[in-house]
């Protein structure tokens, strides 16, 4: 993992750390059994990409080649061999595609995902929109037995990218609500940068989604994750017309990107790891004075839109965030139209803590707001 100056664990506190998340099934590594965790730790030394990249691959090797055998007789159990296969190969690239391993094992996670998805019911389907010449690649979703559902565009957050997106909006579709995930400016498959103006990818989502006969064009709510967020709030700014709700969580707003906070933020370890390396890769820069000079143009106070009208907005946060700073989402309750806000006081970024976690969050404060924006 490249040290840019701002490296925060050494190798033994990064194999502890890792470790203790697998027994927590703490972010990043969700899901994935503290055995498999313990022998792919074991592979690596030191702090080089590829070696971390390559242990995590050969894991998920291990799980593709059960799904491969699983698939003729058991197709659930296939599908459950795939998922879990993509969750090895997915740490395998985190948080970014930094070494040769690390993107074998990306290209591997999205081999996995897609089996999975063609696997389960409802599938999870591939969806390409055509968007300058190139194409904005995501994931569609849609409930079983509903001819034209609303629809969610899920957008990923700066390490956790579409495919972890596209698995937790499954959620909505026991609701008859149909769900779009794809990557945020600047990470995976997306086709334009981190810059004022890249929200114009949604908004040809949403283009797209108007012109189909499976889908309710006209009942739309974007939904973005961490950074994710911010674009889901220069999303709402741009079309708030038609939007019914836009649900921001734990994102960036202004204090954000200043050089005070982020000199600070560099230096946490709430992140497992390569938090440096994976902002520069994500905002297209080689150096870090690069990132700070450049990231006041993000603002959304200095970039006039913090006191546009939007659509209905859901805000989300932990008063104890050490990602983003809390003061940011209190920004956005005092500016603009009304809102509505979770806040768990003793939650870090995203809002999860110890007793808190991401799909707790999801379940039973996303869902039943974005229920009753569709009166659902």
């Amino acid at each position: 993992m490249l040290d840019h100056g701002y490296q925060t664990r050494s190798w033994d506190e990064l194999k502890a750390e890792t470790l203790l998340r697998a027994e927590r099934g703490a972010y990043p590594v969700f899901a994935i059994t503290p055995e498999d965790a313990r022998t792919a730790l074991a592979m690596i030394h030191n702090l080089d990409p590829d070696a971390w990249g390559g242990a995590w691959m050969a894991i998920g090797d291990r799980a593709m080649e059960r799904a491969h055998n699983a698939e003729t007789g058991d197709s659930s159990a296939a599908a459950r061999h795939y998922l879990y296969a993509w969750r090895l190969y997915t740490l395998g690239r985190w948080p970014v595609m930094s070494s040769p391993n690390k993107r074998a094992s990306y290209d591997k996670a999205q081999q996995a995902f897609a089996a999975y998805g063609r696997l389960v019911a409802p599938a999870i389907e591939p969806l390409s929109v055509p968007f300058e010449g190139k194409a904005i690649k995501a994931w569609l979703q849609k409930p079983a037995g509903v001819v034209r559902p609303p629809v969610t565009i899920n957008i990923g957050g700066s390490d956790l990218w579409k495919d972890s997106v596209a698995i937790q909006a499954r959620g909505f579709l026991k609701h008859g609500i149909a769900a779009i995930a794809v990557d945020k400016p600047g990470t995976a498959d997306a086709p334009v940068p981190v810059r004022p103006g890249s929200e114009r990818m949604i908004s040809a989502i949403i283009d797209h989604v108007g012109t189909r006969n499976d889908l309710d064009g006209s009942r739309v709510i974007v939904r973005g994750q961490s950074w994710g967020s911010y674009w889901s709030a220069r999303a709402a700014y741009a079309e708030a017309g038609r939007l019914r709700g836009a649900v921001f969580q734990s994102g960036p707003v202004h204090r954000y990107f200043q050089r005070a906070w982020q000199e600070e933020a560099f230096q946490t370890k709430e992140f497992l790891f390569d938090y440096v390396p994976s902002r520069l890769h994500m905002l297209g820069v080689s150096t870090v004075e690069e990132a700070f000079a450049f990231m006041p143009s993000l603002s959304l106070v200095d970039g006039g839109l913090i006191e546009r009208p939007t659509p209905p907005m859901l805000l989300i946060g932990g008063a104890q965030d050490t990602q983003v700073p809390f003061s940011d989402l209190v920004l956005m309750l005092q500016h603009g139209g009304p809102k509505h806000a979770w806040i768990n006081p003793q939650g870090q970024t995203m809002g999860r803590s110890p007793t808190v976690k991401d799909d707790d969050i999801f379940h039973d404060v996303v869902v039943p707001w974005v229920r009753q924006r569709f009166a659902v």
